[in-house]
C-alpha cells in the first residue's frame, strides 16, 4: 500500500511524515543497576498543521508471572511455570518512563550532510527532572540522533548524553537508545518494535 501524507502536515516536516501516527509493541530496557526487563510502549507522534511534530511515549514494565496474583488473584495457574502469564485485557504493568516533545526539521542544511538526508531536532522532556536536545539526521526510513543538550533540576536524573536511532522496517517503527548516565560510559539502555495502530 502506497504511503500516504498525512492531511494538512506542514511541508517542512515531510521527511518525517512516516513517523505521524499511533504506535504499540514490545522492548527491553537494561542498563547498569537496572535489571533487563521487557516493557510495552505506546507511542503517539501527532501534528497540528505547525512546521513540528509533537511526540508523546509511555513505557510501562511487563508483570512478571508472580505479581499475576496481585493483578487478578482469581487467574488460574499457568500451566507450564515458564508460559508467559496470561493477564485480564486490562491489566497494564507500572510505568517506568514517560516523554514528551516536539520533532523540527531546521531550514539550514549542514555542508556535510547527504543529498537524501535532513537535518532534524527533537526536544524531549522527562519527568524524571531533565530535558534534552537531540540533532541528526533523517533519510530513507531512518533518524540518526545524538544528544546537544541535556539539562537537570536539582534533583534530575544524572543523564549525561544520549544517542537515538529510529527506523521503519517492514512497516514497523525500530529504534535504539544508548545512555551515558549515572557515572556510567555510552551504552546500550532500551530498544523496542512497535507497530502502527491507526492509518
Amino acid at each position: 500500500m502506497p504511503f500516504v501524507l498525512p492531511e494538512g502536515l506542514a511541508p517542512e516536516v515531510y521527511p518525517l511524515a512516516w513517523l505521524v501516527g499511533r504506535w504499540r509493541g514490545e522492548g527491553v530496557v537494561g542498563y547498569p543497576g537496572v535489571e533487563e526487563s521487557a516493557f510495552t510502549q505506546e507511542l503517539e507522534i501527532t501534528h497540528d498543521g505547525g512546521p513540528y511534530l509533537a511526540y508523546r511515549t509511555t513505557v510501562r514494565l511487563v508483570v512478571a508471572p508472580d505479581d499475576v496474583a496481585a493483578i487478578d488473584p482469581d487467574a488460574p495457574a499457568a500451566v507450564d511455570p515458564d508460559a508467559p502469564p496470561e493477564l485480564p485485557a486490562d491489566a497494564e504493568g507500572p510505568v517506568w518512563s514517560t516523554e514528551s516533545g516536539y520533532w523540527r526539521v531546521p531550514p539550514e542544511r549542514p555542508d556535510d550532510l547527504a543529498p537524501d538526508q535532513h537535518p532534524v531536532e527533537l526536544l524531549i522532556a522527562d519527568p524524571a527532572g531533565y530535558v534534552a536536545v537531540y540533532v541528526g539526521a533523517v533519510g530513507n526510513g531512518r533518524v540518526d540522533l545524538a544528544s546537544d543538550l541535556i539539562a537537570h533540576t536539582a534533583t534530575g536524573a544524572a543523564v549525561n548524553a544520549g544517542k537515538r536511532l529510529y527506523g521503519l522496517v517492514e512497516g514497523d517503527l525500530m529504534w535504539a537508545h544508548d545512555l551515558a548516565a549515572f557515572g556510567e560510559p555510552m551504552q546500550s539502555y532500551a530498544s523496542a518494535r512497535l507497530t502502527r495502530v491507526d492509518g
